[in-house]
């Protein structure tokens, strides 16, 4: 074991892990990075995972395994936060497999950006069954393309710009904007919300560091804290901030997107306090037509640079380019005259 404080802190929480733990703990022991400490938080196990973990701490020093009986996802995390002593702080689930060269180049990139709190990398997606990769691919094949700190800002409010188990940040960042929150909401993208409202800076590596598997018992699956509507509930509150401070015509926006399911999501910044003046679409049935008091009208009616903000909610695969494209080569600046939330 490495004498005093470890460069890196690995926080790991389990539960019911026996049939993936060895695999993604021998991944973390396989290092280049040999200054870490892995903290393992097993939250109330009911299988063979904890004799795994004493097994692989009676054999190496750094791992320290910390037992609880059934805590939520966020007490289990916000316990490793609490335990860990390094000054950078890795995630890590007991699913996935880090690659070697993760932690030496996430902390040599935090060292040699000052200025950045967290850093992520691209991941790789793995599942083994087929069918359960749709969405996920997708998401992933987003995700990698979101790299510097300007995208990343920008591109916030669209989907959670991070795989969680890729991240490393400072614990300096925690101690200043606090840790996980608890609620009916996913706590990983509510965590980078709140930071990036903060101020704080992130980035992302090119390499592929996390061979990140996907299943159908995933907790992002199958808990309703990760639903499709949970995210958007969360986003809309911090868009509604973002907005504020960022739309020179707040509290006005034009919505692009007229679809049910983009109005009543638009409730909820209305409900916050933003005002919906009207919304955009490309579907020649809804333009001319009022969806709740509101005209629809056509793309081609969107008037110059300057005049309106719109916010962008049209998640199809495919069409959120081409939304952008389009507002691009209408002279539109992103982050100024439009952002993209779906």
């Amino acid at each position: 074991m490495t004498s005093g404080i470890p460069r890196v802190s690995v926080i790991l929480p389990v539960r019911d892990a026996e049939k993936t733990l060895a695999m993604a703990i021998e991944s973390i022991l396989g290092q280049t990075e040999r200054n870490f400490e892995l903290l393992v938080v097993d939250d109330g196990s009911t299988d063979a995972s904890l004799r795994i973990l004493q097994e692989f701490a009676e054999i190496d020093g750094r791992i320290r395994v910390i037992s609880t009986v059934n805590p939520s996802i966020v007490e289990a995390l916000n316990l490793g936060l609490a335990e860990a002593r390094a000054p950078y702080l890795a995630r890590m689930d007991a699913d996935d497999v880090s690659f070697p060269e993760r932690l030496c180049l996430q902390c040599d990139f935090l060292d040699s950006h000052p200025t950045v709190g967290l850093v992520s990398s691209r991941v790789e997606h793995w599942s083994e069954d087929a069918e359960v990769r749709t969405g996920y691919e997708a998401y992933v094949e987003w995700t990698n393309q979101v790299l510097d700190d300007t995208d990343l800002r920008l591109r916030r409010f669209v989907e959670s710009p991070f795989a969680h188990p890729s991240v490393v940040y400072r614990k300096s960042v925690v101690d200043r904007f606090g840790g996980y929150r608890e609620g009916s909401f996913p706590e990983d993208y509510e965590l980078w919300l709140r930071w990036l409202e903060g101020g704080v800076r992130m980035g992302k590596l090119g390499e592929i560091l996390l061979r990140w598997r996907d299943h159908d018992n995933r907790l992002s699956r199958i808990d309703p804290r990760y639903s499709v509507e949970a995210f958007y509930q969360m986003k809309l509150e911090y868009l509604h901030r973002w907005l504020k401070d960022n739309n020179r015509h707040f509290p006005k926006v034009k919505i692009w997107g007229a679809g049910r399911i983009t109005r009543n999501r638009a409730k909820s910044l209305l409900k916050a306090g933003t005002v919906v003046s009207g919304f955009y679409d490309i579907d020649p049935r809804k333009v001319g037509n009022p969806r709740t008091g509101l005209m629809v009208q056509s793309i081609e009616d969107i008037p110059e640079p300057g005049e309106e903000f719109i916010v962008a909610m049209v998640g199809t695969r495919g069409a959120r380019q081409k939304v952008g494209d389009f507002l691009r080569g209408r002279g539109y600046q992103e982050g100024v005259d439009y952002v993209l939330a779906a």
